[in-house]
């Protein structure tokens, strides 16, 4: 019997199983992850981006856990010799309306405590030569990283310290019970007195593995993104945000450099019609059946049917794509945007058809589960799995 199992090889999952070793260094450890190799989904296809904590509602466990995670990211980062780099992001303001929003942004920032700079037309200019705006909001702490390279170097320290990791073994079945938890996977079966789970796009599928109702449904929504090609590696100084909607769920297209040089454009946000739905044409009948029987998931793509089709339509036309990132680059063009490989995030529903915003966990007796995941997960991932470690603690040590 193992005294812990984690579910997931995500960052989250690493970062816990990692943490939990480090706290109960004798206890028996094992983490399964149905893939060949750790970072397989979210962690590895989504920006790089070491986000500072801009948008998120101050106090919310976002905004708590990303300001701690923008630190703790780099620290790990520095200690376990993964390359980084904090080039800043910069939120760009191409309208009067816009301006009016960044107004509202520049007061969350504060609440949230960043550190952040007020640019006029001019100065921005004069910070990005390339970028075309009326004004923007220079927050420093912002970076870029390869948070599989993360993944893989907690990986190399739960190992070290002598924890277990067994790939290729997806979970099955879960049965709880009163002295432990029963993980079944694809070849084999397996007791242990505590179970961790960070599944991801699976999340409310192996919570209701332990006979819990989670609350809400997994919809999956696919960003894709451009690369823009090597002569252009050098169009930008900082992470190039739009000044979001607030009546949109998503971001908006922007520039990233990323970690080996290159600057992607992206990502939009289009409904998957499979939960590891990389490519427009993967589909799961059983995915869309789940989903389009789901009164939550039917109302919130019912209040957003209009924007939903201007991203689908985005999606299959290159030019409505590029327009969006025109706004703040006109120089690009459609010979600019080449293929990229895109990311499928794991967005939580309640079945009143609202997007659940923040860190959601499940937890029973035994187990703790996490639900909700959304973007700055990855870089909140070291607070995330001190947390969850805390509440494992409280079930150990009661």
């Amino acid at each position: 019997m193992y005294d812990f199992i984690i579910v997931g090889g995500g960052i989250l999952g690493m970062s816990t199983a990692m943490q939990l070793k480090q706290v109960y260094p004798d206890k028996r450890m094992l983490l399964l992850e149905k893939e060949s190799g750790p970072a397989q989904h979210q962690t590895g296809h989504n920006s790089g981006v070491i986000h500072a904590g801009v948008y998120y509602t101050p106090g919310s466990l976002k905004a708590n856990f990303c300001l701690e995670g923008n630190l703790a990211t780099k620290a790990f980062c520095e200690a376990n010799d993964v390359p980084f780099d904090v080039c800043g992001k910069l939120l760009v303001a191409t309208s009067e309306l816009e301006m009016e929003r960044m107004k509202a942004l520049w007061e969350r920032t504060a609440a949230n405590g960043l550190e952040r700079e007020w640019l006029s037309a001019g100065e921005l200019a004069e910070r990005e030569p390339n970028i075309t705006g009326l004004g923007g909001i220079l927050v420093p702490s912002s970076g870029i990283v390869d948070y599989g390279a993360v993944t893989r170097a907690m990986a190399d320290q739960f190992k070290r310290m002598g924890g277990e990791i067994r790939y290729n073994s997806q979970v099955t079945g879960l049965e709880e019970r009163r002295d432990g938890v029963v993980v079944k996977t694809s070849s084999d079966e397996f007791t242990s007195r505590y179970l961790v789970t960070c599944s991801g796009l699976m999340a409310d599928r192996v919570i209701r593995m332990l006979g819990q109702d989670p609350g809400f449904t997994i919809c999956p929504f696919r960003g894709e993104y451009y690369r823009l090609p090597k002569q252009h590696n050098d169009i930008v100084n900082h992470l190039i945000y739009p000044i979001p909607d607030p009546s949109m769920p998503f971001l908006g297209v922007h520039l990233t450099r990323m970690i080996d040089g290159s600057v992607t454009v992206g990502p939009n946000a289009v409904l998957a019609f499979k939960r590891e739905g990389y490519r427009k044409r993967d589909v799961s009948l059983v995915d869309l059946a789940q989903m389009f029987s789901n009164p939550g998931i039917l109302k919130v793509l019912a209040a957003n049917l209009r924007p939903g089709l201007a991203e689908m339509k985005d999606s299959l036309y290159r030019r409505g794509y590029l327009e969006r990132v025109r706004k703040y680059c006109p120089s690009l063009t459609m010979a600019d945007l080449e293929p990229y490989p895109a990311g499928v995030r794991a967005q939580a529903v309640s079945r009143d058809g609202k997007l659940v915003d923040d860190f959601l966990f499940v937890n029973t007796a035994r187990t703790v589960n996490v639900g909700n995941a959304p973007s700055p997960a990855a870089t909140s991932a070291l607070p995330i799995g001190t947390h969850i470690v805390e509440q494992v603690k409280v079930m150990v040590e009661g």
